[in-house]
């Protein structure tokens, strides 16, 4: 058996739905600055001041790349085996403002060029109202520590990449997922996700509601079009007639309604049901939770059964909602980022507290296995179809196999 691996919630509570300056001068919470070789006091970070700093060594081996041909000969590295594990890429990020969308992109970066560089760090203090951000202190802060490394070049003498845009859920925030879109950009595709206005923590934290999920992917994407600005520096290099959208919970809602986008090949919804307006021939991929509380499992099944084919399902056993996420394990050793958040004294209605925590319990699906097991599935289905390995389809097949004891519902119906 292998080792491996916000929220609809209050969209449940109170019926909103897809499309609807920190206080302290001392606390810094320019997000997508913090860097491990910057000059700053680390001594919040933990263990992670200490691991990787300037050792890129895990994902970034110096070796000679070996180049295989994608669609239509698109060049891409080879990629492992095993759709769980790290790609061949180092990852590079930047964040960029697209209209009023604070936006990550990671993307696979030229082999070689993370060598001696410290990773990436994010404060997820930014995604508190502002007037709270400087109240938790560095030392409780749960820095997020991403495998990928600020503004290292992109690899143009591969690709072009196809897109993967990713929708957090409802207080969420663009890094939420950190794990999977790190993992996808490290196997060959530029991820992008925003920090979605009326959906982030701040505003959820605020009661503010009304996010409009497909209005903010049709900016990105036109801006994605345009070749300018942020996304400048992927011109001639990305592929927009391979798009896959994901998304958890309401943006697993909202990934659904992206099926009909020209461009878009594949939809995958997390905890959050299935996909029936997809455009003909869009893939879709199912992944669900026995136990979420959120979105019972039986409107995933259902979901599933009225999406058209090709489909896929994937059940995860025992999981809950946050699964998909690495919501459980942003200060986890605090009892979780919103408990450290109540315990410095931020404003966190208790309905939101309490809701956070589903998938994260004692007997649950381990955040371990279960970001391992969404790495497998996820990257299986993405590189059988954008980057048509005539291999990632039979790696999909073997998740009931490798995976016995966790994959509760498979099915594949092409």
């Amino acid at each position: 058996m292998k080792k491996f691996g916000f929220l609809f919630l209050v969209c449940v509570s109170v019926g909103c739905d897809a499309d609807g300056n920190t206080s302290s001068d001392d606390v810094s919470v320019d997000l997508g600055h913090y860097e491990t070789n910057d000059v700053f006091d680390d001594s919040g970070l933990g263990d992670a001041a200490d691991s990787e700093i300037n050792d890129a060594s895990n994902i970034d081996q110096g070796a000679e790349p070996v180049t295989e041909p994608g669609c239509e000969g698109t060049a891409l590295l080879v990629n492992p085996d095993d759709p769980a594990s790290t790609g061949p890429w180092p990852v590079g990020a930047r964040t960029v403002m697209i209209e009023n969308l604070r936006t990550e992109v990671w993307y696979p970066a030229s082999p070689g060029s993370a060598a001696l560089l410290g990773r990436k760090i994010y404060d997820v203090r930014e995604h508190l109202p502002d007037n709270e951000q400087g109240k938790i202190p560095d030392e409780n802060n749960p820095w997020q520590e991403c495998p990928c490394f600020s503004d290292i070049p992109l690899d143009t003498e591969r690709g072009p990449y196809p897109i993967v845009i990713f929708f957090h859920g409802t207080a969420g925030f663009r890094t939420q997922s950190l794990t999977q879109t790190s993992h996808w950009a490290s196997r060959g595709f530029v991820v992008i996700a925003a920090d979605h206005p009326l959906l982030e923590l701040k505003d959820v934290l605020l009661f503010k509601f009304g996010a409009d999920l497909v209005g903010d992917a049709k900016k990105i994407l036109s801006s994605l079009e345009q070749g300018d600005g942020g996304f400048a520096f992927l011109k001639a290099h990305i592929d927009l007639n391979r798009i896959a959208v994901i998304g958890h919970s309401a943006g697993g809602l909202a990934a659904a309604q992206m099926g009909a986008h020209p461009g878009v090949q594949i939809v995958i919804p997390m905890a959050a049901g299935g996909a029936s307006d997809v455009s003909v021939g869009v893939e879709t991929v199912v992944m669900g939770a026995t136990e979420d509380q959120v979105v019972p499992y039986s409107q995933q099944l259902d979901g599933y059964a009225a999406t058209p084919k090709p489909k896929r399902f994937v059940g995860l056993h025992k999981a809950g909602h946050l699964a998909f996420s690495d919501l459980c394990v942003l200060g986890a050793d605090q009892g979780g980022l919103l408990d450290i958040a109540i315990r410095f004294g931020v404003n966190v209605n208790p309905l939101i507290a309490n809701l956070a925590k589903d998938g994260c319990k004692d007997g649950q699906l381990s955040a371990d296995d279960g970001l391992e097991i969404i790495n497998f599935a996820t990257s299986a289905a993405l590189e059988a179809r954008l980057h048509c390995s005539p291999d990632a389809g039979d790696w999909f097949e073997k998740l009931p196999l490798n995976y016995e004891s966790i994959v509760v519902d498979y099915d594949v119906d092409m």
